[in-house]
């Protein structure tokens, strides 16, 4: 490969980085905010509240696993554009709701929205990133997320306390009508393959046999996510830890820190040099905080956290797109970010119910039994992969699948 080819740090991959940005920050201004506004102004219970974040996945959910398809033979461009323009109209939109209901099918709509963009946006840094360089590309790209994540709940809860609802809707509005200059002058956009969507029927058109494994790793790893985004407040109470807040803001840093290292190991070495380290570092963050009793050891089991989700997730997502073909990886990367948002649903119903019957540190112990899983469905399909190609003369899809 030319040395063009190998640059990473290209005016486009820097651009679809900056929209990802941008995008998600307006995401995680609106999560904490809505619950809140929907009981001052609606006067909402708290399961109804809740209800505006569980709409919100429900329309991303549904559109991922079609944006996929749509990618196969159509205009990246035009799709983004699409998600887009939905996002900002439903952001705007927000002004004029005047129930419940209305609020709520707008929260499914702009779901809806960012499902496609959100879909759309690491399919098209694909393409800008060099295939040797994917799982520290998409290490790279994921920062803008976690940095969004970071400063989003701050700024939304901010200019709500200050400004109010309007003016937080304004300053999403703003943001994404940043994004549309910044798309328009992306030039990694992938021309559809026509024909190639037609060569598959039934369910096999949104899905590869090839991503079920690394999908449903992160969907393990993604379950104990869950019992941490719902639940951490109230286990600060129950323990009466007063500093549970830093757990979040020490796992962000780990995750900043640990995601570019964790990307190029993946690029040498395969997923076999980060998926196990990674698995023991959350199971030793998960046990650390089920016995918090200082802020030191609550720190530390962030970081510890931190750092095995930063090298499992944008190594999932670089296994993922690595194993299909170009024209499926707007279905991988979709499959990748369902995998996320189901695993923090069920972890959010099913670590709910083992602490209610237990409690919350008891809780964040039994999900370390997940990692426990992850590490021994891991390992089976690795032995089984060694085991068939020892059989056969030339590897087959799972050996390649698992020895990638």
């Amino acid at each position: 490969m030319g040395e063009q080819r190998e640059k990473l740090w290209s005016k486009d991959f820097i651009l679809i980085t900056l929209s990802n940005f941008f995008l998600f920050l307006i995401i995680q201004m609106q999560l904490p905010t809505f619950p809140t506004y929907a009981k001052e102004t609606y006067l909402a219970n708290d399961f109804t509240a809740g209800l505006t974040a569980s709409f919100f996945a429900l329309g991303a959910v549904v559109a991922r696993v079609f944006t996929g398809e749509w990618l196969k033979s159509k205009s990246s461009k035009r799709i983004l554009i699409v998600g887009l323009c939905i996002v900002g109209l439903t952001t705007a939109g927000y002004y004029w709701t005047s129930s419940m209901t209305l609020l709520l099918i707008m929260r499914a709509l702009f779901g809806f929205g960012f499902g496609i963009s959100s879909t759309t946006l690491p399919t098209v840094v694909t393409n800008a990133i060099p295939s040797k360089r994917l799982g520290e590309g998409m290490g790279y790209y994921g920062l803008s997320q976690s940095l969004a994540q970071a400063l989003g709940p701050m700024i939304g809860l901010g200019v709500l306390s200050a400004f109010g609802f309007g003016s937080m809707l304004s300053f999403g509005v703003a943001a994404i009508v940043l994004i549309f200059p910044i798309v328009s002058i992306i030039r990694a956009y992938r021309q559809p393959t026509l024909g190639a969507h037609a060569q598959e029927k039934g369910l096999k058109r949104f899905y590869d046999r090839k991503i079920l494994l690394p999908a449903f790793l992160n969907f393990c790893m993604s379950v104990t996510y869950g019992g941490l985004v719902s639940f951490l407040a109230l286990y600060g109470r129950e323990a009466n830890i007063e500093h549970i807040s830093w757990f979040f803001l020490c796992n962000a840093v780990a995750i900043v820190l640990v995601r570019p290292i964790s990307g190029k190991l993946f690029d040498k070495k395969g997923h076999i040099a980060v998926f196990p380290p990674g698995a023991i570092f959350i199971i030793l963050g998960l046990i650390g905080l089920s016995y918090v009793k200082s802020d030191v050891i609550l720190i530390i089991s962030a970081l510890l956290y931190g750092a095995g989700y930063g090298c499992i997730q944008p190594s999932t997502q670089a296994w993922m797109v690595k194993e299909v073909k170009p024209e499926q990886r707007g279905m991988a990367n979709g499959f990748f970010l369902n995998s996320i948002d189901c695993g923090i649903a069920v972890g959010s119903i099913l670590l709910g119910t083992i602490a209610a019957q237990t409690s919350y540190a008891m809780m964040y112990r039994l999900s370390a039994l997940l990692m426990v899983l992850f590490l021994i469905v891991y390992f089976l399909a690795r032995l089984s992969a060694v085991k068939q190609r020892k059989r056969a003369s030339v590897p087959v899809s799972v050996s390649q699948n698992i020895e990638a």
